[in-house]
């Protein structure tokens, strides 16, 4: 999965304890939080300040990065990015073991009680939306009815999420892509099919380390591959979104953001004002039991194509969902009506 949103450093495993308070009203179910969004949109560092503000853990949903090795390529979070927070189910399953929805559903319900039993807060973050799904819908919806569930997705409008992804994959090269694949390359090889070798970036370079192609074209279908997987997770929370029948959902507009990310003081405002603030209020209203704030309308009527003023509209997309049952309108201005 490419691009580490808005940070990139040298990988390592963190799996440091987070020490912060948190205090909640007493349920019939405990909390769940989880984080959505397209490859590059932010989200581990969505996950990481939610997990600093309310003393909890973050549990990866992100398909191949449970599995060991491939860092750079994988995009897994680092230490210097995660800090004290405690992190699981990353780089704990063999490059060629097999991990599919149910076993990560299986992962998933026993960490959760861990987390739970250390008096913490689970935050599932990654852009495995099948997986999702399949945890959250699966075994006749066990995992809702067992937990109270909110959902945040981390939305970044496409033309600014490609320019980014492609910045993140030249940054991802400079820092040794092309030699992380070649550790693991075996010119005899060709099935990419199973583990970790699934993983955009490495079929590609392995093509080029077997002189198929250039490595500029490589770099090139890695842009193009990451562009086609965003998209293709894009519309698939928007049909969990709308067909979702839970009130504790919302969609946070984090594109100002990106368009800052040359500019670290104001990229880190714009993070904090649009994205980290309005999520940790949406948050505390799920955790105390606190009245959903409701639009006056669900604000995804169909866009009309007109210019939108950004002074006027800076928290336009930072809504809740729980009016959304028939139509999505995207920050790229994507439609999607009667999801079914």
């Amino acid at each position: 999965m490419v691009a580490r949103s808005l940070h990139h450093h040298k990988r390592h495993s963190c799996h440091q304890k987070n020490t912060v308070g948190m205090t909640t009203n007493s349920s019939a179910k405990e909390k769940v939080v989880f984080v959505m969004g397209a490859t590059g949109t932010g989200k581990s560092r969505l996950a990481i300040d939610l997990a600093t503000r309310f003393a909890g853990e973050v549990i990866n949903s992100d398909k191949m990065q449970v599995y060991k090795g491939l860092n750079i390529v994988t995009n897994k979070v680092t230490a210097e990015e995660c800090g004290n927070i405690r992190h699981h189910l990353i780089g704990t399953i063999e490059p060629d073991q097999d991990f599919n929805a149910s076993d990560f559903r299986t992962h998933v319900m026993e960490l959760v009680d861990v987390v739970l039993s250390r008096g913490r807060l689970p935050i599932i973050a990654g852009g495995s939306n099948s997986f999702i799904e399949a945890l959250v819908d699966g075994e006749d919806g066990t995992f809702r009815a067992m937990y109270e569930c909110c959902f945040l997705w981390v939305e970044v409008a496409l033309p600014v999420l490609d320019s980014f992804v492609s910045e993140r994959v030249d940054d991802m090269v400079r820092v040794g892509m092309v030699e992380e694949v070649k550790e693991m390359f075996d010119p005899n090889v060709s099935d990419y099919s199973r583990g970790i070798r699934r993983s955009i970036g490495f079929p590609e370079m392995s093509r080029f380390l077997k002189m198929e192609i250039t490595k500029a074209e490589a770099i090139k279908e890695i842009k193009e591959n990451t562009c086609i997987l965003a998209r293709n997770q894009l519309g698939k929370i928007i049909r969990l979104f709308v067909n979702w029948r839970m009130d504790w959902r919302m969609r946070v507009d984090a594109t100002e953001a990106f368009l800052e990310r040359r500019n670290k003081n104001r990229l880190n405002d714009e993070w904090e004002n649009k994205v980290a603030r309005p999520s940790i209020d949406f948050v505390i209203d799920f955790l105390t039991g606190g009245k959903l704030n409701k639009p006056s309308s669900a604000k995804t009527a169909k866009s009309t194509g007109k210019k939108k003023n950004k002074s006027k509209n800076k928290n336009k997309n930072n809504t809740p969902c729980s009016d959304v049952s028939t139509s999505i309108t995207t920050s790229s201005g994507i439609t999607l009506v009667g999801a079914t």
